[in-house]
């Protein structure tokens, strides 16, 4: 199993709106691609006063499902979350083998 981690803080002064979207309508998209076969929303519990942290995990069978995800569907779905909350998240991804 492949883990697709997608770890973002989120300021605090969008963070309602920000959790809202991410499991009403974000996770939800991502999932629909069909690549994945199951995920994940975690809060990393680290004390910070400009945001909160998450860690989402979307778990695949196959490095195929995880490449066409990336060249196909990611891009597109990253912008939309990049253009609705540019300037209040940062982010970064990590790939992860279960062993």
């Amino acid at each position: 199993m492949i883990v697709y981690n997608v770890t973002v803080k989120v300021n605090t002064e969008v963070h309602d709106e920000w959790f809202a979207w991410m499991k009403e309508t974000h996770i939800p998209e991502v999932m629909k691609t069909g690549l994945f076969s199951d995920k994940n929303m975690l809060k990393v519990l680290v004390d910070e006063a400009d945001g909160i942290t998450y860690s989402i995990q979307y778990k695949t069978t196959s490095w195929e499902n995880l490449e066409e995800y990336q060249t196909k569907h990611a891009p597109a779905l990253q912008k939309v979350h990049t253009d609705k909350y540019q300037g209040k998240f940062v982010a970064f991804r990590t790939l992860l083998e279960e062993v």
